[in-house]
């Protein structure tokens, strides 16, 4: 075991990012319709878009998800296979 701390930053970084039940809430939505924009995730979860949005941005700057921009929409999906893989073992989702 080592006790260099700082390698681990970037790991806890995106833990901390993950760790909350809307956030946990939206990306095993993503995982399962491989994207969505936030009217969508708004009807789906009953929550303001001001709240959605507040959390895609924090997922966002963590890199858990990226946005892309169609017309006026933005449609939101996971980032990477290592974030997939993350929430296939938290959820029993298939990648």
């Amino acid at each position: 075991m080592e006790n260099d701390f700082r390698q681990y930053a970037k790991t806890a970084e995106l833990l901390k990012a993950l760790a909350h039940p809307v956030r946990l809430c939206i990306l095993r939505g993503l995982a399962q319709k491989s994207d969505c924009n936030v009217s969508h995730m708004q009807h789906c979860l009953d929550l303001p878009q001001s709240t959605i949005s507040m959390h895609l941005q924090k997922l966002r700057a963590a890199g858990v998800v990226v946005g892309e921009r169609k017309g006026l929409e933005v449609n939101y999906r996971i980032a990477n296979d290592q974030i997939r893989a993350l929430l296939s073992c938290l959820f029993d989702i298939e990648t």
